[in-house]
């Protein structure tokens, strides 16, 4: 058994979902759990369903017509969703008497897209003479908590997915599952999202619970690259990465997989491929527990943009204990993520990705000390076997010193598989640049 994950850009029209469509005839020896996103913008267009419902006016055009025109493409009439147009219909009169959209009703609302999805998906397999059954999410065991919009998986997933499909792995049921991705459902039977990545997720939780070959995510590109292709043209594919490296990619910048997509994986070892969809005899990226095969000391390049420095300074506090604590504890109090940082006994430089107001968390670490704010900055993170740190940095910073780049901070030693630095936002791309022709030869 294998698990094919494709987001909402590979099934985005009636052209994609026949693409899709052979790939999965392609792989049905293989008898694959078919894992699916909301079609295109559907997502955007639902919530936009939901402003104007709330403002006063019912109007599901927009959410209908593309699902309605791709159903009339592809030959499947009579429609397979007619009962949730009545249904999505019946939800937006609720909110638009109610005048107020809820985040549980938010999540009942946005599941419509996926559940859309995979009941266009399965008619047309089996127009095609594939044999395939849709399922929502809590159809196979996805039970989460209630905590909507950012739901967590709960435990029984792990016995509840495979107590329904293992007649299907085992060859007693040949209908291929078509899988809502990014929904679930909690214990009193309301609809949940599962929250950013979570149709990653959705995938790498299927694959594990049933110790699948392999799941694998379909993108449009030749698997896990050593920088974005919009930087650098010549950016080649990694053959093989570790769970802590895609997660470290996907932290900083990479859109391949979401970092919370690998806990499933991490649990059992199941791999993750990473597949091109335009070029599928491509071998594509695999991501395992521990590499296999000798591998180059930097794995790839990737750099994140709106990033604000912090810079924090207190002689007031040598030789005094809680200074890093009461840093933590303000930004605990204004809930903002710290991304990367630097420390020294009376000095923190740190970085976040926000656009939140800041001047409530910076009146707070003026109590103890100096605080400096400096926005337009990048991180750029190479990840690198850090057992080559000394080589790599060696070669990495020659480079940008000959380019008159300055690294205005640099973190190493969390992570085993990590090194960052921060520069300029406008210089971001040229470090990237600079840095892969340094590590893998000359960018065009």
């Amino acid at each position: 058994m294998i698990v094919m994950k494709f987001g909402g850009s590979s099934v985005a029209n009636a052209e994609r979902i026949r693409h899709v469509a052979e790939i999965i005839k392609a792989y049905k020896g293989k008898r694959p759990v078919v894992v699916l996103s909301a079609m295109g913008d559907t997502t955007d267009h639902l919530l936009e369903a939901a402003e104007t419902a709330v403002k006063g006016t019912v109007d599901i055009r927009k959410v209908m017509e593309l699902h309605e025109k791709t159903q009339k493409e592809l030959g499947i009439l009579p429609s397979p969703i007619v009962d949730l147009q009545a249904e999505l219909q019946q939800l937006l009169t609720g909110i638009c008497m109610l005048k107020e959209l809820t985040k549980r009703t938010r999540d009942y609302l946005v599941s419509f897209g996926e559940r859309m999805s995979v009941r266009i998906m399965a008619a047309y397999l089996q127009k095609e003479g594939l044999p395939a059954q849709f399922y929502d999410a809590w159809d196979i065991g996805f039970i989460s908590d209630s905590n909507y919009m950012a739901a967590e998986l709960d435990e029984s997933v792990w016995r509840l997915i495979p107590s329904h499909l293992d007649d299907y792995k085992n060859g007693k049921n040949d209908a291929i599952p078509i899988v809502t991705g990014f929904i679930a459902k909690d214990k009193e039977g309301h609809i949940t999202t599962l929250g950013r990545g979570g149709s990653d997720l959705s995938a790498t939780m299927l694959g594990s619970a049933m110790c699948a070959e392999e799941i694998q995510t379909w993108k449009d590109v030749d698997g896990i690259l050593t920088a974005d292709p919009r930087i650098c043209p010549d950016a080649r594919p990694v053959p093989e990465v570790t769970y802590e490296e895609a997660q470290e990619l996907a932290v900083f910048g990479s859109q391949i997989l979401h970092p919370r997509s690998m806990v499933p994986c991490l649990r059992t070892g199941t791999p993750v491929r990473v597949k091109n969809s335009y070029n599928i005899e491509s071998p594509g990226s695999i991501i395992v527990a521990k590499h296999t095969q000798k591998t180059n000391p930097v794995c790839a390049i990737t750099s994140i943009k709106n990033i604000t420095l912090i810079d924090i300074v207190s002689t007031r506090m040598i030789g005094a204990a809680g200074f890093l604590a009461h840093i933590f504890n303000q930004f605990l109090k204004w809930n903002i993520s710290i991304d990367v940082i630097a420390t020294s006994e009376v000095s923190v430089s740190l970085t976040i990705n926000t656009q939140t107001n800041l001047d409530g968390l910076v009146a707070d670490l003026k109590k103890v000390a100096d605080v400096n704010v400096k926005k337009g900055k990048a991180i750029i993170a190479i990840i690198c076997d850090v057992a080559s740190t000394s080589e790599i940095l060696a070669q990495g910073f020659t480079a940008l010193a000959r380019n008159n780049i300055n690294v205005q901070m640099i973190s190493q030693g969390a992570s085993k598989v990590n090194i960052s630095f921060i520069c300029n936002e406008d210089q971001s791309s040229d470090v990237v640049k600079i840095l892969h022709k340094a590590f893998f030869g000359e960018t065009r």
